[in-house]
């Protein structure tokens, strides 16, 4: 399958600097992907999809999003892409219909009416459909001055899908909203790329919103340090081990290395898992056990390995 997202040795260094903000990255992203694009403040995350959105152009190297260069054809990437930035860009002094009326008119889908009302009937179908998926069909009239953080992020949705785009990219979607509010998000955008097959291009500072990524890209300084989906970046840098101890130490400690499982430190004993279950390891120890934990390393333990590995 053609990547809808193909990023080759691309590099951007802004006037003056001394360093790359971009520096020889590349990445590709499937159709229907939700990709995460992952580092530190400064890494070079909104440096890049600014690129990659056609409001910043690179220095050096190619992107395609959807089959058109950024450089040789920024409008049809512009029409083919959705985007919602970390700050809402909403008008506060209109109402939620409002706003998305005025997007679908600036993107020519529509001509412009003074009224609801006088839209025409394909607009107030999609914008019935696309309210219908993010439950905010009795909402959508209402001033968004009247809205909370995570309801104006619900409207950017709906806008931002209006053009029915083949990428939705989104800068720090969820920054300043409560918990709540980003659990349910992330159930919208969910229903979203399951009923428009939309590909989801992320970037976050939350690492558990990037375990649901099909694949991630970390960068530091610029750089690409680790890509992959979330498990290869977690194999390629920490292990999954089992902490053991018994009362009888002496017969555990003999029975795993017997079995080859090289036990060290403890107690409780470490046992690396090296490809088998917790379950199978556990199963052939015959020493009555007192303490058995798993331990399986999440996606921000490998991120801050990355990044603090290449801070020294």
């Amino acid at each position: 399958m053609e990547p809808i997202i193909e990023v080759q040795n691309l590099v951007k260094r802004y006037r003056k600097a001394t360093e790359n903000a971009v520096d020889d990255v590349s990445f590709t992203v499937q159709p229907g992907e939700l990709f995460a694009l992952l580092g530190p403040n400064g890494a070079g995350k909104t440096t890049t999809i600014s690129i990659l959105t056609t409001t910043l152009s690179p220095t050096s190297g190619s992107v395609r999003v959807a089959g058109s260069d950024i450089q040789r054809d920024a409008t049809a990437v512009r029409k083919t892409v959705g985007i919602i930035f970390q700050k809402p860009s909403l008008d506060a002094n209109l109402t939620a219909e409002q706003n998305i009326r005025l997007h679908a008119t600036l993107y020519g889908l529509y001509p412009f009416r003074p009224t609801y009302a006088t839209m025409p009937a394909g607009y107030k179908r999609q914008l019935e459909e696309l309210s219908a998926v993010l439950d905010i069909e009795r909402e959508v009239f209402k001033p968004i001055k009247t809205f909370s953080g995570g309801m104006k992020r619900k409207i950017e949705i709906v806008r931002s899908l209006m053009h029915r785009p083949r990428v939705l990219f989104l800068d720090e979607p969820t920054i300043g909203l409560d918990p709540s509010s980003r659990r349910s998000m992330w159930e919208y955008l969910s229903k979203v790329r399951a009923e428009t097959e939309t590909t989801v291009f992320l970037t976050t500072h939350y690492l558990e919103e990037a375990e649901q990524a099909q694949r991630i890209c970390i960068i530091n300084r610029g750089r690409v340090v680790s890509y992959g989906t979330p498990e290869q970046i977690k194999g390629q840098l920490l292990e999954n081990y089992l902490l053991l101890d018994a009362d009888d130490r002496d017969r555990l400690l003999a029975e795993l290395r017997e079995r080859g499982l090289s036990p060290s430190g403890g107690p409780p004993f470490r046992v690396p898992v090296n490809g088998r279950s917790p379950h199978q390891i556990l199963k052939s120890i015959e020493t009555p056990l007192t303490v058995v934990r798993v331990h399986a390393p999440t996606l921000e333990d490998a991120y801050l390995a990355i990044v603090e590995g290449g801070r020294r």
